[in-house]
């Protein structure tokens, strides 16, 4: 599903899609309002590299969370998480919040990274789909899913 954003007004109902496409409204956009739809958009993950990744509109990151209109670091400490076990589900409650509908998982350039399978779990009873790839193809995805206007999130380790 395209995200999108709903104004009435003037008696009529206008759905844009993406970043928005006033012209084909027939009309003049506030760009406020625009600003607000184009926020709704997953960012683009820019560049990748062993321990940094870099969000298109967001900052630099070891290990990063991306969600529709925001990302920031993911602090393993916050939660305790470790190579083993794994992420938790405290780890993704943030995004799950957001409203997204598919979650991709970066397991780490080696893989090192589990995902118990109560995990998975968890993120599934909430009705979101879930991708677990090695980061570098996570990446690749997660774009190209945000290219395609899903509402997508994500969470990356950058390292092992």
């Amino acid at each position: 599903m395209i995200p999108s954003c709903v104004r009435t007004g003037g008696g009529r109902k206008v759905t844009l899609k993406a970043t928005v496409r006033a012209a084909d409204a027939g009309g003049a956009v506030d760009p406020l309002w625009t600003l607000c739809c184009v926020r709704m958009a997953s960012p683009q993950i820019s560049s990748l590299s062993w321990g940094h990744m870099k969000v298109q509109g967001g900052g630099s990151y070891k290990d990063c969370k991306v969600w529709p209109g925001g990302s920031r670091a993911w602090d393993w400490r916050e939660t305790g998480t470790n190579h083993h076990p794994g992420v938790q589900p405290a780890d993704l409650d943030e995004l799950l919040s957001k409203g997204i509908d598919l979650l991709v998982i970066g397991r780490g350039m080696s893989e090192a990274l589990q995902v118990p399978g109560s995990t998975l779990e968890v993120v599934r009873g909430r009705g979101v789909e879930v991708c677990v790839l090695q980061t570098e193809k996570a990446v690749e995805e997660y774009n190209r899913l945000a290219a395609e206007g899903r509402r997508v999130g994500g969470v990356f380790h950058s390292t092992c």
